[in-house]
């Protein structure tokens, strides 16, 4: 029970209990105290083992941990493609490891580097020895403002960060997680998995755009990444000496380019240009 002070003195107002267990109440100037049942996103700490050798701990919402593990696996160079896998053995429900054992053996050769994402992301990799991505993907900013609508209604679990891999039209994968860094992976992981190409696709996320999430667009292959929130300066810096469009603020009716704008063009443009 609750014991507050509203406008008509002291009340007691019972707490309801979500389902992760927590109980909650909500206040209002209009209707005080309320019972209030909000779900909460899970954190957990997950340590990847590569080859029997401790490789990274990843803070992370403890869901599609294959996809997660895989997708970081990939994007730090250590394996190109599934068959890379000799086994995987998921643990963390019971110890919070993951066993990663590879077909040739190989650790990371790059210097650790704690990202800028919730949890405290990780990277080997500072991505300047990429090369440029390449691609002639036109679209629309209409077209633009209609897929981040629909990553908006995916956007469902308290205090989650949701991307998405678009093709343009629609979502072809969706992922969710406490860490902005951890969706992409979770996202490349699983186009392994269904042997889905992430070329000439487009990221959308609604978390702020960092330098580590460009670096893992382009190593995706992705010419576009298009966000609610803002990049960082960063960002952009990178974005450009790797050909990827960086958009912001895209929600509503409106969006901000910051670099590439030659991808977005007006409506009949691109239109034509597909003909």
């Amino acid at each position: 029970m609750l014991a507050a002070k509203d406008r008509d003195g002291m009340v007691e107002v019972s707490s309801v209990q979500g389902p992760d267990g927590v109980a909650t109440w909500t206040w209002s100037d209009r209707s005080g105290w309320e019972p209030f049942a909000r779900d909460l996103a899970r954190e957990e700490a997950v340590t990847i083992y590569l080859d029997k050798v401790e490789l990274a701990t990843l803070m992370c919402t403890p869901e599609k941990l294959n996809f997660l593990v895989v997708g970081f696996l990939r994007s730090e160079g250590l394996i190109e493609r599934l068959d890379d896998i000799a086994m995987m053995r998921v643990c963390a429900e019971e110890s919070g490891v993951v066993d990663v054992r590879l077909m040739q053996p190989r650790q990371p050769s790059g210097k650790r580097i704690l990202t800028s994402g919730c949890g405290g992301g990780l990277s080997f990799d500072e991505g300047w020895r990429l090369r440029p991505v390449v691609s002639d993907l036109r679209i629309a900013p209409a077209q633009l403002l209609d897929c981040m609508r629909l990553l908006q209604s995916h956007s469902l679990r308290t205090g989650m960060h949701v991307s998405a891999l678009s093709d343009g039209k629609e979502l072809l994968i969706v992922s969710r997680d406490i860490g902005r860094h951890n969706t992409l992976d979770k996202i490349w992981g699983e186009c392994l998995f269904r042997e889905i190409p992430t070329e000439g696709r487009i990221l959308l996320t609604t978390g702020r755009l960092s330098s580590e999430m460009t670096i893992k667009a382009a190593k995706m292959g992705v010419p576009m990444v298009v966000s609610m929130n803002s990049p960082t300066t960063r960002t952009v810096s990178m974005a450009r000496d790797l050909g990827v469009t960086v958009v912001g603020y895209a929600r509503g009716s409106r969006l901000t380019v910051y670099c590439h704008s030659e991808r977005l063009c007006p409506s009949f443009m691109c239109e034509e240009q597909r003909m």
